[in-house]
């Protein structure tokens, strides 16, 4: 069973929707370790290591995603695991930005795959399933 590491990064408060992801990602029967809220790089990074996580999903609402997510791969790669695949979604951009641009900053930034705002954890799980080599 493979494990996947979730939670709020940053200063953020939004517990509704990291439920929902623990709540599917369980239900497609993968193992689930939900840090919560207000959770550090360091946070994500430590679970991951203590679980032996094969992925890090990382959510953000509240607009501050990019500074809160900037330098997570050479964290993980310090921590001796940077071949993680790190996903991110959410609102995690301040204000209206184009999407492509977006992902090609977090994508520079070492994350495997990024999620525009509104995204359904439903709609990821064939990306994840392939990211880890079960399709």
């Amino acid at each position: 069973m493979k494990t996947i590491v979730i939670g709020v990064i940053g200063a953020d408060v939004h517990a509704v929707g990291n439920r929902i992801i623990e709540y599917t990602l369980t239900r497609e029967g993968f193992n689930v370790v939900n840090i919560g809220v207000l959770s550090s790089q360091e946070d994500f990074i430590n679970a991951a290591i203590e679980t032996n996580a094969s992925m890090i999903l990382v959510s953000s609402l509240y607009g501050h995603g990019e500074l809160d997510c900037r330098g997570m791969r050479e964290k993980c790669i310090e921590a001796g695991i940077g071949n993680i695949l790190l996903y991110v979604g959410g609102n995690i951009v301040v204000g209206k930005q184009d999407f492509k641009e977006v992902e090609k900053r977090f994508k520079d930034m070492g994350f495997n795959r990024v999620y525009p705002p509104g995204t359904p954890i439903e709609a990821v799980i064939p990306d994840i399933k392939k990211d880890l080599g079960m399709l």
